[in-house]
């Protein structure tokens, strides 16, 4: 039988999708390439809370036919116009396990062999259960000096190296394909979300960067140096928390609370009340991500450049200054779109949902980079 999702597509060669399914939306995303530029064709955002009967903002845990139906309904938008099946999809770093580990300077082949083993302890379940993949971290000079106890003293040196191990569950995986297969998509890949924002926003950092990622109902830190992920940490808390609070303060319908989070959130002209709710969300959460910078510059003698600020809870209305003044360095929301090409007058709305589309906008152009 044929599938009726097919019939959505005009299949427009080289075209390409990065489809982002959160908990809470999902978001995609249509690059066209035109000589060395990715050109923005098209992109659309759908809240989930309505298929699941909670509002919209809300995290959700749809089944695959669920979602199937959402993507159905976003893909057949004639606002969105989507005309390509082929793309990429995001797995959520909830599902999937990502650790450095050290193991000692060997061979790659030799590596090959130690690594599935030595993933066991990192492992909860069966390596069997599990897609691995991993990948060799170089380290930098400073990290190969030898280390010193408290008294000053040397210790000898064994020779090691850092491996990035990532574990994705096959149940997670066969998950996707299936919700693939259903819509009539061509996914090329899966990839786990944090390389789609690391590719959408970061260039040749030339030191490490925090990408704060906040969700509807977790918050994602991760600590980025050259490309490699050195730390992730998830603080079980996120915007709708944010939500929640304000709707409860003020008591609005969760609704009103989203929408005036958005547009209000916590500028001057904002109540004092609506502050304070809004700061003890976030200072919850600003103080466990503190903690994971100073960990990582503990461990690593370096400190943080600067911090990106991505996810749907970065569309909070004076985030950027409230998180500026607890970091106590740069902080900026990431805008994905600066490396695309779309018309002048959608300048201003993209660089205000851009933090959003950072994964979407990533897998596009990892499916794009297909096409040289």
């Amino acid at each position: 039988m044929d599938n009726p999702f097919s019939k959505l597509f005009k299949k427009q060669e080289g075209s390409v999708l990065g489809v982002d399914i959160g908990s809470s939306a999902i978001k995609v995303i249509q690059l066209k390439k035109k000589g060395s530029k990715a050109i923005l064709e098209t992109y659309g955002e759908l809240a989930l809370g309505p298929y699941a009967g909670v509002e919209i903002g809300q995290a959700t845990n749809l089944s695959t036919d669920k979602i199937v139906e959402a993507l159905y309904d976003l893909m057949r938008e004639k606002e969105v116009n989507l005309t390509t099946n082929k793309c990429g999809i995001s797995i959520p770093f909830s599902s999937s396990l990502m650790t450095l580990i050290e193991m000692p300077k060997l061979s790659y082949k030799q590596l090959g062999a130690m690594v599935p083993l030595e993933a066991r302890k990192y492992i909860p379940v069966p390596i069997s259960e599990v897609t691995l993949d991993w990948t060799i971290i170089p380290r930098d000079e400073r990290e190969e000096e030898d280390l010193e106890e408290d008294e000053g003293t040397k210790i000898t040196k064994i020779k090691k190296t850092d491996v990035l191990l990532v574990a994705i569950h096959n149940e997670t995986i066969a998950k996707y394909q299936e919700i693939v297969n259903k819509t009539g998509l061509e996914a090329s890949f899966y990839e786990i979300e944090i390389f789609s924002t690391i590719r959408a926003l970061l260039e040749q950092e030339k030191t490490p960067v925090m990408i704060f990622d906040m969700g509807a109902a977790t918050t994602k830190i991760y600590i980025v140096e050259r490309g490699v992920v050195k730390t992730s940490h998830t603080i079980n808390r996120g915007s709708q928390d944010i939500t929640s609070m304000i709707s409860k303060s003020l008591g609005i319908t969760m609704a009103e609370a989203e929408i005036m989070k958005r547009s209000v959130g916590v500028t001057e002209s904002n109540s004092v009340n609506i502050k304070d709710v809004v700061h003890l969300s976030l200072d919850y959460i600003f103080s466990e991500a503190n903690q994971v910078i100073l960990n990582f510059e503990r461990r690593y003698r370096k400190t943080i450049g600067k911090i990106l600020l991505v996810g749907g809870g970065s569309a909070l209305k004076g985030i950027a200054q409230i998180a500026q003044a607890s970091f106590q360095t740069d902080v900026i929301a990431g805008n994905p779109f600066t490396k695309t090409e779309a018309p002048a007058f959608l300048e201003d709305i993209l660089r205000d949902t851009g933090p959003e589309f950072a994964v979407s906008v990533g897998l596009a152009l990892r499916r794009l980079q297909e096409f040289a």
